[in-house]
């Protein structure tokens, strides 16, 4: 039975989840749920996934929610070429430990900046609060800070010498903030220089029209 994918663009871990398929070449159908016009509350997708939230797989009769368990369920059930989820224990345990991390970091200021600036903004039709955006903004700059100095210390890619799905996760939170005209790269010379790698290894599926939301 064909992988089936309910997902939107506009959300960061639809994104991963979407890139990752895409370079593995694994065939899906395509579920577009359209997030502005609140598709995720209808109570055809809630029968689907009663969280109302994308990304959602449906595969031989079996739904699963949440981006980073979509993400273990593929490497299990699919053929993924090792290096993106390690099978050795200690490797996988450097990507897991990248993906728990990521919630209460990169996910968590990545995602409140880009919408106290930018979504919430444009659509209440009012302002930003430039007190809030400055105290959200300082937390995104730490976070990104340890990317530069700790995660990105000593070695080409977040866990390791070669790409993993947390590098796909981190660059699709990264890329966000961006569309509210900040710029994660400026003064993380290492972080560029990743980003930069990250892009390669997708060969250039990430700047396609629709994946890269600089280009929605």
């Amino acid at each position: 039975m064909t992988l089936k994918l309910y997902y939107d663009l506009l959300s960061q871990p639809s994104r991963a989840i979407y890139i990752l398929l895409k370079t593995w070449n694994i065939p899906f159908e395509k579920k577009i749920i359209n997030l502005k016009n609140l598709e995720q509350y209808t109570s055809e997708f809630e029968r689907i996934n009663p969280y109302k939230k994308v990304p959602v797989i449906e595969h031989d009769g079996f739904n699963l929610g949440e981006s980073i368990g979509i993400t273990r369920y593929i490497c299990r059930e699919f053929e993924v070429d090792d290096h993106w989820y390690p099978s050795e224990s200690k490797k996988q345990a450097k990507v897991d430990e990248y993906l728990e991390w990521q919630h209460l970091n990169t996910r968590l200021h990545c995602a409140a900046y880009f919408l106290a600036k930018f979504l919430n903004p444009l659509m209440r039709g009012k302002p930003p609060k430039p007190e809030k955006v400055a105290e959200l903004e300082s937390r995104m700059n730490d976070c990104l800070d340890i990317i530069e100095n700790v995660w990105l210390k000593d070695k080409p890619f977040l866990t390791g010498n070669t790409i993993s799905v947390a590098d796909i996760f981190c660059a699709c939170e990264l890329e966000q903030p961006r569309m509210a005209g900040y710029d994660p790269k400026k003064g993380r010379p290492r972080l560029t220089a990743w980003m930069e790698k990250v892009v390669m290894e997708t060969s250039t599926l990430y700047h396609i029209r629709g994946v890269n939301p600089m280009r929605l």
